[in-house]
């Protein structure tokens, strides 16, 4: 029977492959591996085009890149990847990723930037396919956008495995070819600043309690002592402000609840004033009285995400020196079942002194954030942001696609949008009408109702309306995050788990608000 030769060329080059790879086989902590993207085929260009960085390596190896690529069969479609072993002996293992049309960039309809998102999701995947093959080393074709690859090899690697024996090899990543540093070691840190909120939201909750999560992010916030102060205050404080609120939700449980204030002073003009970064920071949420039911409570441990990407993201603003002034806010409890905890019914007063009929435990987010909304004005800021994991409304509503966001303020719209679209990591706007304001207002027994009176409807509208009684800022924004809290396969960046989002979002917003006058 007759063979085709290109059958028998790709045969023959496979076995010589493996056999160079067997060849110069090493420990995983010394092999090294190279991530390289190729672009889709257009349909007036029948050649391959590669990217500057892979062009180079092709031409360093007398095009046998290329060669292969064109005997392997059709080329990468976006986020496919093909493995060569052997092509160079400074890297034997080689994973080509598709980077999909060169030509793309903001698309107006899905509110984000495609070119951007391309790379991310094509570096975590070569990334994460030399991981399985224990390559210790990767270096990255920055394919044109370094902060974006390195964005990708960054948060592609990420896997929480702290309490597993067996453990993933861990990866260190370095640009391939000439790459702006500035731009790939920007990428590094909001990884990095998305992979400490993920770090934190997946961590059990008798690992990350009040006290732990505080002690967590005054330990990550240390190299940078200069510049910033951390204030863990204890319950004792918590009562001398007033905070009816957050401490009714706190009193329920065994472990004290601590009020966590951080102020970053980037800016030189100390007198400027502060962006104020709140988040909702319940470490475990079972509902109270309001049991919650028991599947899925376990993922209850990361009802603190909207305080793990706000601290982040002030993490990461203090390693990136940005020249603004953030104090960052969270009260940090638990939200337990016992004879001390709320009951439905009960009245509680917030630190304005308005009055709250509790008619849902489980509604306890939005307590504690009253408080700390309340507080957050004291400092006189510019702008004022909460982010809370607060309605499953929300997810009915946008699922995983975007944070919805409420605000008071058009110009703060424009630039958490303007931020979101940058990062790929999407909000969408939300309405603030009195019709939900009445809902939660027009109550008997107390000023105001922590959930609204038609409690299956606008579920996340009333909830930010509630909010709202306790905001005098002109620019204040709720991003309400539990519909983005986890990623199953969504985001092909992210492994399955707690998504540590919008962290890159308010980290580029923060970046965008501090090169403004």
């Amino acid at each position: 029977m007759l063979i085709p030769f290109r059958r028998v060329l790709l045969t023959a080059t496979r076995q010589h492959n493996c056999r160079l790879f067997s060849d110069s086989h090493a420990t995983s902590s010394t092999r090294k591996g190279l991530v390289l993207g190729v672009y889709e085929k257009q349909p007036d260009n029948e050649g391959i085009r590669l990217t500057e960085a892979a062009a180079a390596f092709d031409s360093s190896i007398s095009g046998k890149l290329s060669e292969m690529l064109t005997i392997s069969g059709p080329l990468l479609k976006k986020g496919k990847s093909r493995t060569f072993y052997g092509l160079h002996q400074d890297f034997p293992s080689v994973v080509v990723v598709g980077l999909g049309k060169s030509s793309t960039g903001v698309c107006g309809k899905e509110n984000w930037d495609n070119c951007k998102e391309s790379i991310r999701a094509a570096v975590s995947v070569g990334c994460r396919q030399l991981q399985d093959l224990e390559v210790a080393h990767v270096e990255v074709d920055p394919c044109g956008d370094g902060q974006s690859a390195a964005e990708g090899a960054v948060l592609g690697l990420f896997e929480y495995d702290e309490f597993k024996t067996k453990k993933k090899v861990r990866v260190t990543t370095q640009p391939y070819g000439s790459v702006d540093s500035a731009a790939w070691q920007k990428g590094v840190l909001y990884g990095d600043g998305q992979n400490l909120a993920r770090r934190l939201m997946e961590a059990p909750a008798n690992h990350i309690t009040p006290t732990a999560f505080a002690n967590t992010i005054e330990q990550k916030l240390s190299p940078f002592a200069h510049k910033v102060a951390v204030h863990k205050r204890p319950q004792c404080w918590i009562e001398s402000e007033q905070m009816g609120a957050f401490l009714s939700v706190s009193k329920g449980s065994e472990e004290p609840p601590v009020f966590l204030e951080l102020h970053y002073k980037g800016s030189l003009d100390s007198a400027q004033p502060p962006l104020v970064l709140v988040g909702k920071g319940i470490t475990f949420d079972s509902g109270g009285i309001s049991l919650k039911p028991s599947s899925g409570m376990d993922a209850m441990r990361a009802d603190m995400g909207g305080a793990a990407t706000v601290c982040s993201a002030l993490v990461t603003a203090a390693a990136l020196k940005l020249p603004i002034n953030i104090i960052g806010l969270a009260p940090l409890c638990e939200n337990m079942p016992s004879g001390k905890a709320n009951k439905p019914g009960d009245v509680v007063r917030a630190k304005n002194g308005k009055t709250i009929q509790v008619d849902n435990t489980d509604a306890e987010g939005r307590l504690i954030l009253a408080d700390a909304l309340c507080y957050a004005h004291s400092f006189k800021p510019r702008a004022i942001i909460n982010a809370a994991t607060l309605t499953g409304a929300v997810d009915v509503a946008l699922g995983s696609a975007a944070a919805g966001v409420f605000t008071n303020s058009d110009w703060l719209w424009e630039r958490l949008q303007k931020a979101s679209i940058v990062t790929g990591d999407r909000v969408w706007r939300m309405p603030l009408f009195q019709h939900y304001t009445k809902q939660i207002t027009e109550n008997a027994l107390a000023d105001l109702n922590n959930v609204g009176k038609y409690s299956r409807s606008g579920g996340a509208c009333t909830a930010a309306a509630f909010l709202r009684e306790f905001v005098t800022a002109d620019h204040w924004a709720h991003l309400d995050i539990a519909g983005v809290m986890t990623n199953k396969d969504e985001i092909p960046y992210l492994r399955k788990g707690m998504s540590g989002r919008p962290t890159r979002t308010l980290v580029e917003f923060i970046a965008g608000l501090a090169s403004e006058p």
